[in-house]
């Protein structure tokens, strides 16, 4: 069974289709992306995958369970990012809000005290881990956002635009991060973004989403090969534009 299966799965808001008849499947130890424009049915599918939302039809089923109708059983196995949204609890310091997602998830201390010297020392939350969430910079916040969603070590993570609004040198981080707990862990990795660079540095997978419908899977040569072309803007820099 793969670890990750989406079947004919259709969204409609007010009657309004979001998503239609999108399937995936993913398997575990795979890192993939969902790339598409803002509104293209990202964010959606991602909440569907956590049992945020339900499907309007279709089955999800990750790890055996359907995420929606087991959802509490189902949060022990995901650990979910969203790169606007924090998971921290504003106003008190995140070794704290550590602390707090220990007990939820019921983490032996054992356990607890490995990852948080593990990722502390690869993603540098150690030196903040004092302040409050409301005092952290936006890639301090989501390298803490990234700890938390890991801390329990479930077998698959999700990220809605993990880098969105960060600098270079925080996107170097969290990417080589993922890579490495990827390679290391075994841990799925199912990421979105509008960003190409970013995800070909992670992803071995793409899947393209543009108005609710999956227009493409493969990887990025592929992707290249068959739907960009090669511009050079003003600063020399090269981009690559698609017709999907």
């Amino acid at each position: 069974m793969s670890l990750l299966c989406m079947k004919d799965i259709c969204k409609s808001f007010n009657g309004i289709p979001v998503l239609k008849q999108v399937e995936l499947t993913i398997e575990k130890g795979e890192v993939h992306a969902l790339l598409g424009e803002n509104g293209a049915g990202k964010s959606t599918t991602i909440k569907m995958l956590t049992g945020i939302l339900k499907p309007t039809s279709g089955n999800i089923c990750i790890n055996g369970l359907d995420p929606y109708k087991h959802r509490i059983q189902s949060s022990k196995n995901i650990g979910v990012v969203f790169g606007q949204r924090t998971q921290l609890w504003w106003d008190i310091p995140i070794r704290e809000s550590f602390s707090m997602l220990k007990e939820i998830y019921e983490i032996p201390n054992s356990v607890y005290d490995a990852n948080i010297k593990y990722f502390g020392e690869i993603l540098g939350v150690s030196e903040f881990m004092g302040y409050p969430a409301r005092k952290l910079s936006l890639g301090q916040r989501m390298r803490a956002d990234i700890v938390a969603s890991l801390i329990h070590n479930p077998p698959v993570i999700y990220l809605d635009e993990p880098t969105i609004g960060l600098d270079v040198a925080v996107k170097e981080r969290v990417c080589e991060f993922l890579k490495k707990i990827n390679k290391e862990r075994g841990t799925t990795i199912l990421l979105t973004s509008h960003d190409l660079d970013d995800i070909e540095k992670v992803c071995s997978r793409i899947i393209v989403i543009d108005h609710g419908k999956k227009l493409f899977d493969g990887d990025a040569a592929l992707l290249k090969r068959k739907y960009a072309y090669n511009r050079c803007t003003p600063d020399k820099k090269h981009t690559f534009l698609f017709h999907l």
